[in-house]
């Protein structure tokens, strides 16, 4: 995960429901979700839309999930024996292994942008939680001054739209998701309005 160098500034409430829902999913993929987590998944609730009934799919499995349930489903997903049934990292979906260039040019942008890895991290910094904060953090200025749409758009492109997208899917349908499937689709679906938001921006 990363590590925030100032405080929050004001932005706007549109802004902060997008930084919310990227903080949301940064913190169902950095960790075995806490009982207080799925006790506060059971209570959200969704509309109609594709994004909403994801929502509340994942909301209805968080309320019949146990802690316990929850880190034996996050463990065989993605940490395995050896390693999970996913890989959840840039470099991997991008080029099939570990620590390539995706990562290298990550860190680059990280550098300029003051993003600083958390001193208690050791994974590579292209995996998809760290990516969903560092894209919360860019919203809220929590590295300096709340990004640009064109600063965010080119950070989403560079680093999160050329795979996010194929890796929640395969998280939506992998073989032992079942609380994960619905967060598959809710960032599937939260990655497919966020790429369509930034090309009409750049109309």
């Amino acid at each position: 995960m990363t590590q925030a160098a100032v405080q929050t500034p004001q932005i706007t409430p549109e802004d902060k429901l997008r930084a919310e829902l990227y903080d949301f999913l940064a913190a169902l993929l950095a960790n075995p979700p806490t009982e207080g987590l799925l006790r506060n998944t059971a209570k959200l609730t969704g509309d109609e839309t594709d994004l909403g009934q994801g929502i509340q799919t994942l909301a209805t499995l968080a309320g019949k999930t146990s802690a316990k349930a929850a880190e034996r489903e996050f463990n065989t997903l993605f940490i395995g024996i050896g390693r999970g049934e996913l890989l959840p990292y840039a470099s991997y979906y991008m080029t099939g292994f570990l620590n390539e260039k995706p990562l290298a040019s990550l860190r680059r942008d990280m550098a300029e942008q003051q993003i600083r890895r958390a001193p208690n991290v050791y994974e590579p910094e292209d995996n998809i939680a760290s990516l969903m904060e560092m894209m919360a953090g860019l919203i809220e200025g929590r590295f300096g001054t709340p990004a640009s749409i064109g600063q965010q758009q080119t950070f989403f492109n560079r680093h999160i739209a050329p795979w996010a997208s194929p890796f929640f899917a395969d998280l939506e349908k992998a073989q032992n998701s079942v609380l994960y499937a619905p967060v598959g689709t809710v960032g599937k679906v939260f990655m497919q309005i966020e790429t369509e938001a930034f090309r009409l921006a750049g109309n």
